[in-house]
């Protein structure tokens, strides 16, 4: 799944108020639908100090748990799909295999195990359409509601799977991608619960839904200690316990309504008109409207002391301070501010970077799905590929934790042309290590790949944000994602291609997929280049119509 990149003071974008030296924030949206209805009838949203530190605490710990049980579950996939095998789910598809064969698939039965696996990507991208919309309108606590009946769904349908007169393992897994987004995107508002660690606190949770993939992991340990007898409906029956959990904690413990950000604390705390309303003197006198209005000044000055105190010794000033010094280092930070999502979405910003998305999603969940069959054909060691596959499970989650950390710090204090830069060239290495017969390339390959994986992701939510703008992000990275998370059904004719056309040798498909990635993504960083070298020269020229005509003094030669 993709994931935002979405700091407490960035989710407010800087707009020119009425008054030229009055700066205003504005709210991003995670509703990618653009609608003309007026909004649900809903409360403001919360500040921080007006919840206990330590209710606080216990919220965003408890948000890090079912992240952890559920927020990216699916994309366990590679360790579940042994188990499946050996359960003989599709198994019906492969009559002339021989009961000794059992832990290898044919054609047909490893076409449905992948569309599974397929169709749960796509739905978890394309699901960030209604999550935004049910979101903005309802607040998170509606949202997590929501995401933990998906989830109550997808886990019975698995674990009745295969009583059921009809097929349950596809819709399964798609209700458990869908409940995921629900679940994840819901908690990026606690990260405003200690504004002065907002960024920990997103890359804790994203840590969280990163591991979240070994899930399945722990159950084919458990399956195979058991030899067995743990089976699929014995777990997911077990797994009902997450869900519940999630709907309880919803109800009586998580918010209802999302935590302020850092930009509406600085606002409401510094904006002397809140003191003031036309309203007042409907039914009061002079003296009650006085004596109302002064005790809204006292109430934001006390709010004022409790965002100081909130925010830490640095104040939001200095934090506004490190974002505008952030903006400067991207080198393309609103280059399409100020536009429509339509004229955004015309532009060849957004053309090439929907295209090195599709593509690279497309080879990332292409992997995840068929690691062992690829292996086991370039290798030809099914022992080993099932050894590689078992270091796949283990290193996808942990690389995800160890990673994170670093993403922040690489996207802060490098330029958009350098991330993208890297992006390309790793994608490249990446996909040469993986038509390579040696087992060296193949943990070479798992690795790299493990720490790629968030960092892409990551990577392309921060360009949308920099490039498009938080006014228009919703629309522009929800539909950027969509269409990628759409396209990725092309994954079946990949595997049709490989098994049918090639003899189910994967090199010829791998070497395809990188000659198209590292020609998109080319042309993406030559455009990026040449636009941001532009910008720069814009900006200077602007500097230097803007700077102050200095005078040069008069030189008196001579005596008077």
């Amino acid at each position: 799944m993709s994931l935002h990149r979405v700091s407490s003071m960035g989710s407010y974008e800087h707009v020119r108020g009425s008054s030229p030296a009055r700066t205003e924030y504005r709210k991003m949206s995670l509703n990618p639908v653009a609608t003309q209805l007026p909004p649900a009838a809903k409360e403001e949203p919360i500040g921080a100090f007006e919840v206990s530190k330590t209710k606080r605490i216990v919220q965003v710990a408890v948000a890090v748990v079912y992240c952890l049980l559920s927020a990216g579950v699916v994309f366990g996939y590679a360790a579940i799909k042994p188990v499946f095998v050996k359960e003989g789910v599709y198994g019906e598809y492969c009559p002339s295999m021989a009961i000794s064969s059992i832990d290898r698939t044919c054609y047909e039965q490893e076409i449905r195990l992948n569309l599974m696996f397929t169709i749960a990507a796509v739905a978890t991208n394309v699901c960030a359409l209604p999550v935004g919309t049910v979101l903005d309108r309802y607040g998170p606590r509606v949202s997590g509601i929501v995401g933990s009946v998906l989830l109550t769904i997808g886990t019975v349908l698995l674990a009745l799977a295969a009583q059921l007169p009809f097929d349950g393992y596809i819709p399964g897994y798609l209700f458990l991608a869908l409940g995921g987004p629900f679940v994840f995107i819901s908690s990026f508002q606690l990260s405003n619960t200690f504004p002065n660690h907002s960024g920990l606190i997103l890359a804790i949770l994203t840590g969280a839904f990163d591991s979240s993939s070994a899930i399945f992991l722990f159950y084919r340990l458990l399956y195979s200690a058991s030899d067995g007898s743990f089976t699929p409906r014995k777990f997911f029956f077990a797994y009902l316990v997450v869900p519940v959990y999630i709907l309880l904690v919803q109800v009586f413990l998580m918010p209802s309504r999302s935590y302020k950000t850092v930009g509406e604390l600085v606002t409401h705390a510094e904006d002397p008109d809140n003191d003031s309303d036309s309203a007042d003197w409907e039914n009061h006198n002079e003296q009650q409207v006085l004596q109302i209005r002064e005790q809204r000044r006292m109430h934001r000055e006390a709010v004022v002391s409790e965002v100081t105190s909130l925010l830490g010794n640095k104040g939001a000033s200095r934090q506004q301070e490190e974002e505008q010094e952030k903006k400067a280092i991207s080198g393309v930070y609103g280059a399409q501010h100020g536009r429509s999502a339509l004229q955004q979405i015309g532009s060849p910003w957004f053309i090439l970077i929907t295209l090195f998305t599709v593509v690279q999603m497309t080879r990332i969940n292409y992997f995840v799905a068929t690691i062992r069959s690829q292996y086991d054909y370039i290798l030809n060691d099914y022992a080993l590929a099932e050894k590689i596959n078992n270091v796949f499970d283990v290193a996808l989650p942990v690389g995800g934790l160890i990673s994170v950390p670093f993403i922040g710090l690489i996207l802060d204090n490098t330029s958009t042309i350098f991330v993208l830069s890297v992006l390309v060239a790793t994608a490249t290495v990446i996909g040469i290590l993986g038509v390579l017969p040696f087992s060296w390339a193949a943990y070479a390959n798992v690795v790299i790949f493990v720490l790629y994986r968030p960092f892409y992701y990551t990577a392309v939510s921060d360009y949308a944000a920099k490039v498009f703008g938080f006014h228009t992000f919703g629309k522009v990275y929800g539909l950027i994602i969509c269409l990628a998370g759409i396209l990725n059904f092309v994954q079946s004719a990949l595997d049709a291609l490989t098994h049918k056309r090639f003899a189910s040798d994967p090199v010829p498909v791998n070497v395809i997929l990188i000659v198209v990635a590292l020609t998109v993504g080319i042309a993406l960083i030559i455009y990026v280049w040449f636009q941001s070298r532009s910008m720069a020269r814009n900006h200077l020229e602007d500097e230097a119509e803007d700077a102050p005509e200095a005078r040069i003094p008069d030189i008196i030669a001579g005596d008077e």
